[in-house]
């Protein structure tokens, strides 16, 4: 069977998961790696990565290892990704919604569109032949 066409939707729902799924591992290995120091508790590990992968960021947890700090990039990268893709999910939303109020196929949009594009050839070139 061949695999679900990629929607806004799909995509929105995997990147979700990838980006629980990094939180919570960013934590328990933030955990693991500075647990004498920053991350001495699973709640504080947690609270950094909820605010690393929301890209909020307060500062009061900071990792100093450079192992944790390259977690903490693994994490900061899944959170841009995650609201780039909402974001786009949501822009899809708002023009199928427009496409839909205005009734029309898509393919007769795009028929409509190059015709303009060709009649505004057609100008330039007897402009530029004038």
């Amino acid at each position: 069977m061949p695999p679900a066409p990629a929607t806004a939707r799909r995509a929105a729902v995997v990147i979700a998961g990838v980006t629980i799924a990094v939180a919570v591992a960013g934590a328990l290995v933030m955990r693991l790696i500075d647990r004498e120091q920053q991350f001495d508790t699973i709640g504080k590990s947690m609270w950094w990565s909820l605010q690393t992968i929301t890209t909020v960021g307060y500062g009061d947890l900071v990792p100093e290892d450079p192992l944790g700090q390259m977690v903490a990039a693994v994490v900061m990268v899944t959170g841009i990704a995650f609201v780039a893709v909402i974001t786009a999910a949501i822009s899809a939303a708002f023009v199928e919604s427009a496409r839909r109020r205005q009734g029309r196929n898509p393919d007769e949009l795009i028929l409509e569109r190059l015709d303009r594009i060709e009649r505004r050839l057609e100008e330039l070139k007897r402009d530029v032949s004038a």
